[in-house]
């Protein structure tokens, strides 16, 4: 219990990656209004993000580019650009997802009056 303490100490990025998460899982289980079910889907998605900021992130790296005449490349000292690469289109994928769902809690409302879950389910039965 004692080294599970002193690592999330030295790591508390992750904790918050973690409390993030769940949150953003709670209020997509707890709350029947549509709105608050994409705030919660919102937060998912940047806990998400925030993770893979969070787990790229390394001490006196440089750009992975490599120069004509470099004899040895030692892999260490460079940056993998992947989890950078996926966090651009993460943004790209919840920006596009949020105002797709947007449009859609939109049109839900113009039909049924509410966004309230309960009161459409009700309405369709």
């Amino acid at each position: 219990m004692g080294e599970l303490l002193h690592t999330l100490i030295q790591r508390p990025n992750f904790v918050v990656f973690v409390i993030l998460f769940l949150w953003g899982i709670y209020i997509m289980a707890a709350h029947p209004n549509l709105v608050k079910k994409l705030i919660g889907l919102y937060i998912v998605q940047t806990s998400a993000i925030f993770f893979l900021v969070a787990f790229s992130a390394k001490d006196g790296a440089t750009v992975p580019v490599i120069l004509e005449g470099m004899a040895a490349v030692d892999p260490v000292g460079y940056a993998n650009p992947l989890p950078h690469v996926l966090t651009v289109t993460a943004i790209v994928v919840q920006v596009a997802t949020l105002g797709v769902s947007l449009a859609l809690v939109s049109a839900i409302y113009r039909k049924f009056g509410s966004l309230d879950e309960d009161e459409i389910l009700e309405q369709l039965k």
